[in-house]
């Protein structure tokens, strides 16, 4: 496939389940948007607070400071890079495929008052300019749409953008390492995500080192998915008329069948949610990487 038919499919797949609605997903996702894996510091703790407490993860794991330049790859409804903006004072720039994700995110940042610092474009991100150069680059929940065989030229676009010793985090779901296709997944690949592919955890990072990134730290986040998907699930039956008046009957009943799936398989541990923290390797002797996790919660 040509790249120029490559974009356009991964576009339309894009379309296909991000495009259903705002007003849909708002039924169901926290009042920002954010449609990853939440982070439950509190393990009874409300979706809405573990949501902001996963933006902030993010951001101390890629030690943002005030006046960088923060490249956020399929940024969804903007709720990372408008985060960071606001709360680390960094110059944000998020690109996506779905247009009314772009629109969404735009309308928050004008009434936010930040379009001097967050700017969030319909874009692929495979479009950005040549020279574009970034000094931190997060892709939260955007993996498991690049395809496997696209990995070393995803991981090395990626690398490419950032200046020397700058860091990327990659949050996105595996499969276990026995895990193998079903009706289930087939059902997903089919109805929810087109052009949907999941690795196992030990293929992606092989992929990362062959790239040439140095690997600092990888969490797995899968019982924060799986509590994040029950939630969702919940959230989202409990405003059924509402989903069906917008959506249709058939929609919303393969939504909250896959959101239910999900937490059943995170739950059971056949996928899994990761964040790697890598970064671009340099002079070795001018590291940098901090030695212990401890500055990620301090003062938290």
């Amino acid at each position: 496939m040509s790249q120029a038919r490559a974009k356009e499919h991964d576009a339309l797949s894009i379309a296909h389940h991000y495009d259903v609605s705002n007003e849909f997903y708002s039924l169901f996702l926290d009042p920002v948007m954010v449609y990853t894996c939440a982070y439950y510091r509190d393990p009874d703790g409300k979706l809405e607070q573990a949501q902001e407490d996963k933006l902030d993860l993010v951001c101390r794991k890629l030690r943002l400071q005030p006046g960088e330049r923060v490249l956020d790859i399929g940024c969804g409804w903007g709720g990372f890079s408008i985060w960071a903006a606001q709360h680390y004072g960094v110059r944000a720039h998020g690109v996506t495929l779905s247009r009314q994700q772009a629109e969404w995110a735009a309308a928050r940042i004008e009434r936010e008052g930040l379009e001097d610092r967050c700017l969030v474009e319909y874009r692929d991100f495979r479009d950005l300019p040549a020279d574009a150069r970034y000094d931190k680059i997060a892709a939260i929940g955007v993996i498991e749409h690049v395809g496997i065989p696209n990995y070393p030229s995803f991981f090395g676009r990626v690398k490419e953008m950032l200046v020397d010793g700058g860091l990327y985090l990659n949050h996105g779901i595996h499969h276990e390492f026995h895990w193998k296709r079903t009706s289930q997944t087939d059902f997903l690949y089919r109805y929810v995500f087109p052009n949907g592919d999941l690795s196992g955890v030990t293929e992606t990072l092989t992929e990362m080192e062959r790239a040439g990134w140095e690997l600092l730290d990888i969490e797995n986040l899968r019982l924060h998915y799986a509590r994040t998907c029950k939630h969702w699930a919940e959230r989202l039956r409990a405003r059924a008329e509402e989903a069906r008046a917008i959506v249709g009957e058939q929609i919303y009943r393969t939504w909250l069948l896959y959101l239910t799936c999900s937490s059943v398989a995170f739950a059971r541990g056949s996928i899994g949610l990761y964040q790697v923290l890598m970064q671009k390797q340099w002079d070795r002797a001018r590291g940098s990487a901090p030695t212990t996790r401890e500055g990620i919660y301090a003062g938290w």
